[in-house]
């Protein structure tokens, strides 16, 4: 099991690095103009498209970014392999999951979701800062967890039956079934893929990691399952990565790409229908 969720009363005294990952899907430019207006004194920024994804590529709506850029990122950042980092965005939302998944992917040992997000450290009475933070560059080398990772051709011998395991799709159900499909140009899901809506895993603006949460997902999914997890762009599907490492699931990847870049394919697959 992998402990990825804190809770503000979890946190211990010490020295933590502190990563504000708000954002907006509606607005770009809300993260960014939140954390220049207050955060979390000594946290850094990253931004969901500029520092998370690499929107030049054609691989899905909010693509992988590569390993040269996400070195640079940990660099600029001060982060160390070692080091204790938590992460916030608003609570309850997908992109502090994405920045912790990258993060786990890039071989960092300590990274960990604040539930309540950046209000409950507020709440808490952590300073705050409006300047932007400046940390000391590292020159850490990451060692990547490439088993973590899916690629469309890992997806592919999934669906055909020649990759173990089952796919995992976040999306809502509505979309999952091809009822309604709102962003990408083939609805349904891809073949196989069973359904647990992200969404379900948020209660009251934050995560519930409670025994309920665990029943649901076990109706879906086996402890002993490996499980590749998607949904359209690659964000939603990480708080449900994220929830399944937290609760024990071993063999467990992430297909960044997800839906959208399945359906790029024109000769891919897709099924409709629960």
């Amino acid at each position: 099991m992998t402990e990825v969720f804190k809770t503000v009363d979890e946190l211990s005294d010490g020295y933590w690095k502190l990563i504000d990952v708000r954002f907006s899907l509606q607005d770009p430019k809300a993260g960014k103009t939140a954390y220049e207006n207050g955060h979390i004194a000594g946290a850094v920024h990253w931004d969901l498209e500029k520092d998370l994804s690499d929107m030049d590529s054609k691989n899905g709506r909010h693509p992988m970014p590569s390993r040269e850029n996400l070195t640079e990122l940990f660099r600029r950042s001060g982060l160390m392999l070692d080091d204790r980092i938590l992460i916030y965005d608003n609570g309850g939302e997908p992109f502090a999951a994405r920045a912790w998944w990258l993060l786990r992917y890039g071989g960092f040992r300590q990274v960990y979701i604040l539930k309540e997000g950046y209000k409950g450290l507020v709440r808490a009475g952590y300073p705050l800062q409006t300047e932007a933070a400046a940390p000391e560059r590292s020159e850490v080398k990451p060692d990547w967890q490439g088993q973590l990772y899916a690629s469309r051709e890992d997806v592919r011998k999934v669906v055909e039956g020649s990759g173990e395991g089952i796919l995992l799709d976040a999306r809502a159900a509505e979309r999952y079934a091809g009822k309604h499909e709102p962003l990408d140009p083939v609805a349904g899901h891809i073949p196989g893929a069973r359904n647990f809506d992200w969404s379900r895993l948020v209660s009251g603006g934050q995560f519930n990691t409670g025994e309920e949460i665990v029943r649901a997902i076990r109706e879906v999914v086996a402890s002993d399952e490996p499980v590749t997890v998607y949904c359209g762009s690659g964000v939603t599907a990480a708080p449900l990565n994220a929830m399944l490492a937290h609760i024990g699931q071993e063999n467990l990847r992430l297909y960044v790409g997800s839906y959208s870049d399945w359906v790029s394919d024109p000769d891919a697959p897709v099924e409709t229908g629960e």
